[in-house]
């Protein structure tokens, strides 16, 4: 690497971190994990300025790093097991208001269904979390560069499986219909 190729790179770097800061924010939608996800790419970028190809896409390629590793990070993130959920019973948002009374048997209902959660092939609990957890169809497909339809599938493929698992709960909350294998 020569000390004249750096300069120029590295003010190449400087020149997209507005457009790296605002897809960090999209990704992220936390301003502390936005700023470490751009630190992030922007050090691989320096690391391995020799694998860019001049005269192609420079932005495309700092995005390319930036999404791969924000997959990455995920993806860690899952194989800790570490979700950060911020809100209270998340599983139990379609629940009846008046059924959320008895805290006791909300636990055991929550270790449950934790339970069967955990017990769900890897593919299908990843999806499944993050649209639990609020992502869209479309923004699962692209963190997780599968198609919409591979989406779609886990999802329903997950809901029935816990359906299944769950069914004695069906009855008691009104979810009791009939789950085909």
């Amino acid at each position: 690497m020569s000390l004249t190729y750096a300069i120029p790179f590295e003010s190449m770097v400087q020149k997209e971190s507005s457009s790296l800061r605002s897809l960090a924010m999209q990704l992220t939608k936390n301003i502390d994990d936005a700023n470490d996800l751009v630190q992030d790419t922007i050090l691989k970028a320096l690391k391995y300025q020799d694998k860019f190809s001049e005269g192609t896409n420079f932005k495309g390629w700092l995005f390319t790093i930036m999404k791969n590793s924000f997959i990455n990070n995920y993806r860690r993130m899952v194989k800790r097991n570490t979700f950060l959920d911020a809100t209270d019973n998340t599983y139990f948002l379609d629940l009846p208001s008046h059924r959320t009374e008895n805290q006791a048997e909300l636990n055991f209902i929550r270790k449950d269904l934790d339970v069967a959660i955990k017990s769900l092939p890897i593919e299908l609990k990843i999806t499944f979390m993050l649209n639990i957890e609020g992502f869209k169809y479309h923004e699962i497909a692209e963190e997780l560069n599968i198609p919409i339809g591979t989406v779609k599938t886990r999802i329903f493929v997950a809901k029935r499986i816990l359906r299944k698992k769950l069914s004695v709960y069906g009855k008691e909350f009104g979810y009791d219909k009939p789950v085909n294998e």
